[in-house]
């Protein structure tokens, strides 16, 4: 979490001078009606609703547990949130990790994370207080409130048996769930081996190797040993702008990070050195995601690091990796310079097949945007729009979304410092500790074929002007509406949960993947549609954003199409799907068992 000179952001405003220009050429690729929806409403014209924070009308009082001062860095870190649906009912579930705070480490059970098991939608749409979602909390029934000192999650179905499966990873040891199939789940952390010790951060499991086994990429922060603190306030790396603070990472020891290779039996082997992915000079591994990002075929592994260059693993096909994030474009900013690494998004964003790369930094380091030029990436963050104003921010949950469902993916930040210490300190807008959220809205492609994007959070009002601590995000359709809903773990304060409203969206496609084998998440399939003109590609990840996990349904907007030309699917093994003329509006659920080779 370093902070970049402030020349920085001088140079920011000539960089923005020159995104006006270009972002004001008219788009040839986006429908019409898309431009009416990045319009920012006059001084006198109310804000439209895009989402409402339905948390506590659906029942879920969630409230992270936060040491007040926070004046450990470990207290300021967690916690992420995973949306997956744990009771096959069809509907998503909300799980929210939990964490412990210094003086209550030793106590696990005073900061249970929370399982909200989603009881769906009455017949009539909403309960009597409006509330269109309602849930109820099965954490300790279901075998899972008591992780320790939580961090993050991702989720996978292991062992092949049709039920998800849950990781959390946490200070002093993470813990794997097996679904049991019955509403409960069975710790099997130490007969599996991915207990991984340390400060562990994010997770995402893929199969790296294409056996048809699912493996596990684990990151790791910093070594913390409880009984030997650093003293708050005390070196040079204990303070921010002259004021007292919390110490780290920069100062601190680093750690390695894990990767464990699934043996097909329920257990994993800890393969990190030898497939070159050991970190041994102990980097601040963050926000993590699996990727193909030259279309080989093979997952390759992204790491974002704070305060240290990010990693990026080249799978070489023969089940090891090569770090190439300098020459690949994606270790340190556009002017050289290290940044705070948080949170990671990856998307399509350009609707050309290609994945490219959203992370999230600290104040004053802007946001990064990676383009992906096939062979290498570009930094484009300044040319797109998108940096110059994440400036003030420190960022952490990220996603691309297509929230007007004009078939191009929109993009949402939530922010919060790290120093409570700064809330009465007037040190500009750069050092507020609550902070408001980023809303950025994409143009589409232009005439020049350059895809940019509108920051218009402003335009739909308070859930995204009001200033929060958040920290991990995940997206999923709660109500099977066919709009991504997204739900927030704050640091301070109370979750959120946020209903999708917005009027006059266009048409959608969400796609439920169901692979063969041990892989029944499909984890690494890719998934295109095609309607009309307009081309999109999605990938099914494990692991995302800020320590986090998304619905891995995949979610198409379609604009005025009501049908789609082609849906194909290309499988973790390489076989492929194909559907024709499906009708739009609609959850399709794909089989690999179908698959036509």
């Amino acid at each position: 979490m370093r902070m970049t000179p402030l020349l920085l952001l001088a140079l920011s405003a000539l960089s923005a001078t020159a995104e006006t220009s270009a972002a004001e050429q008219p788009s040839a690729a986006k429908p019409p009606a898309a431009k009416l929806a990045v319009a920012k409403p006059a001084a006198t014209e109310p804000a439209r609703v895009l989402f409402r924070d339905v948390a506590e009308s659906a029942g879920v009082v969630f409230e992270h547990h936060s040491a007040p001062e926070k004046k450990y860095i470990l207290e300021s870190m967690a916690g992420g949130v995973a949306l997956f649906d744990f009771d096959n009912d069809g509907r998503l579930d909300i799980y929210l990790v939990n964490s412990l705070t210094v003086d209550t480490a030793d106590q696990p059970k005073t900061a249970p994370s929370a399982l909200y098991r989603n009881l769906g939608t009455p017949a009539d749409g909403t309960l009597a207080d409006g509330a269109p979602l309602r849930f109820e909390e099965v954490a300790v029934a279901a075998g899972v409130a008591y992780p320790g000192w939580g961090m993050g999650a991702c989720t996978a179905d292991l062992d092949g048996d049709g039920w998800v499966d849950l990781y959390v990873t946490a200070v002093g040891g993470n813990h794997l769930y097996r679904n049991n199939g019955d509403g409960s789940f069975t710790d099997i952390t130490q007969r599996a081996g991915v207990a991984a010790g340390g400060w562990s951060a994010g997770c995402a499991f893929a199969d790296y190797d294409r056996d048809g086994v699912l493996d596990l990429f684990v990151s790791r922060y910093v070594e913390v040993d409880l009984e030997n603190l650093p003293v708050f306030g005390r070196g040079k790396t204990c303070k921010f702008r002259g004021i007292a603070v919390q110490c780290g990472p920069r100062g601190l020891p680093g750690t390695s990070d894990l990767l464990y290779r699934g043996a097909g039996d329920g257990r994993f082997t800890e393969v990190g050195a030898k497939a070159g992915i050991a970190d041994p000079d102990g980097y601040f591994g963050l926000g993590v995601a699996w990727l193909d990002f030259n279309d080989d075929g093979w997952l390759d592994l992204f790491v974002a690091n704070d305060s240290n260059p990010n990693f990026f693993y080249q799978n070489q096909g023969d089940g090891s990796f090569e770090e190439a994030a300098f020459p690949l474009g994606v270790a340190v900013s556009e002017d050289g310079g290290e940044q705070g690494g948080m949170g990671v998004a990856v998307a399509d964003y350009e609707n050309n097949g290609r994945f490219g790369l959203f992370v999230t930094n600290f104040a004053e380091e802007y946001n990064s945007l990676y383009q992906n030029q096939k062979d290498y990436f570009t930094d484009v963050s300044f040319r797109s729009a998108s940096a110059a104003a994440s400036l003030p921010f420190v960022g952490w949950g990220t996603a691309f979304f297509d929230y007007d469902h004009d078939g191009w993916q929109d993009l949402m930040v939530v922010n919060g410092h790290v120093y409570p210490q700064l809330a009465n300190a007037n040190l500009g807008a750069s050092a507020s500790y609550r902070q408001r959220k980023l809303l950025y809205h994409s143009r589409g492609a232009n005439a020049a074929g350059r895809v940019t994007f509108e920051e218009v959070a402003a335009s739909f009002g308070p859930v995204f002007t009001e200033e929060r601590v958040s920290r991990g995000l995940a997206l999923g359709d709660l109500d099977n509406d066919g709009r991504l809903d997204v739900v927030i773990n704050d640091l301070d304060g109370r979750a959120q949960v946020l209903h999708h409203e917005l009027p006059g969206v266009g048409h959608w496609l969400m796609v439920k993947l169901e692979g063969s084998g041990k892989n029944t998440s499909a984890i690494g399939a890719v998934v295109t549609v095609q309607a009309g003109k307009l081309t999109q590609t999605r990938l099914v990840r494990s692991g995302t954003g800020y320590l986090s996990q998304d619905d891995m349904r995949q979610h198409f907007g379609l604009g005025t199409a009501t049908k789609i030309d082609q849906v194909e699917v290309r499988w973790p093994d390489g076989t492929t799907s194909t559907r024709k003329d499906v009708a739009a509006d609609q959850h399709l659920v794909i089989r690999q068992a179908a698959a036509d080779g």
